[in-house]
């Protein structure tokens, strides 16, 4: 009986010596006697709010140098907008170090939105952000396929130096195009691409020589596309050229 005595005294022993030590990593002591007294922030910030920031990381800040849970700091710093990658880290005596990957704009989404680069919707409300992003728009859950097809338009109609301006998806899944030129490109649910590439080989022909230039060009056709011409300020729009007459009668549903 003696025996078990002792060995639940070693135990307690060692448990009253352990206890300070777990403690003061828990932030329950120490947080005053080695309390952490700066942030610093050792890359650029363009995007992320500091202010933000600062409240993310004060809780954690207050459990003392010993006491600071790292990882759970470098988790709730990554879901604050704009934040890609996060490392936390603490230096001696008294900070808390954090280095950030923003996560920049892409585009902007709709009317009140920003897409980053990641592919993730943010508020589009006090950010500043690159005046010449281009504009997307469609359900939040289609993001990945208005990004690809903006990226294969944009590198199609980057041969024939037409920007684009916005590319919009609608709830039945069809493409539309704005070009920085005003031309209004509809190219439906399917096989859009093709028929994209198909049209900007054949547009510097159209524009060669011409006054004007395509004011709206409807490539749901089988075999050719609709197209109207812009017109001079102040007058009626031009009437449709000979590529309407070219498009065979059947049209994909818009």
């Amino acid at each position: 009986m003696n025996w078990l005595l002792r060995i639940a005294a070693v135990i307690l022993a060692l448990a009253l010596l352990a206890a300070p030590v777990v403690a003061v990593r828990m932030g329950v002591i120490g947080a005053d006697r080695w309390p952490i007294q700066k942030l610093r922030v050792t890359s650029k910030m363009q995007y992320v709010d500091a202010a933000q920031l600062r409240k993310t990381l004060a809780p954690f800040a207050a459990q003392g140098f010993f006491g600071v849970d790292l990882d759970g700091a470098q988790s709730q710093v990554e879901r604050l907008p704009w934040v890609e990658r996060a490392e936390v880290r603490k230096k001696w005596p008294n900070v808390l170090e954090v280095a950030i990957t923003e996560d920049p704009p892409l585009a902007r989404w709709g009317d009140d939105r920003l897409l980053s680069r990641s592919l993730k919707l943010f508020p589009r409300k006090g950010i500043r952000f690159p005046a010449n992003l281009p504009q997307m728009d469609g359900n939040p859950l289609d993001v990945r396929k208005v990004v690809d097809l903006y990226n294969a338009s944009n590198e199609l109609f980057g041969r024939i130096r037409v920007p684009i301006e916005k590319v919009q998806m609608s709830d039945r899944g069809s493409f539309t195009l704005d070009l920085v030129n005003g031309t209004h490109v509809i190219a439906g649910r399917n096989e859009a691409r093709a028929r994209l590439s198909r049209f900007v080989t054949i547009y510097p022909q159209l524009v060669s020589g011409s006054k004007a230039l395509p004011r709206t060009v409807d490539l749901r056709y089988t075999n050719g596309f609709a197209m109207s011409w812009m017109a001079p300020t102040g007058a009626s729009a031009l009437p449709a050229t000979a590529a309407t007459a070219a498009a065979i009668a059947t049209k994909e549903s818009q």
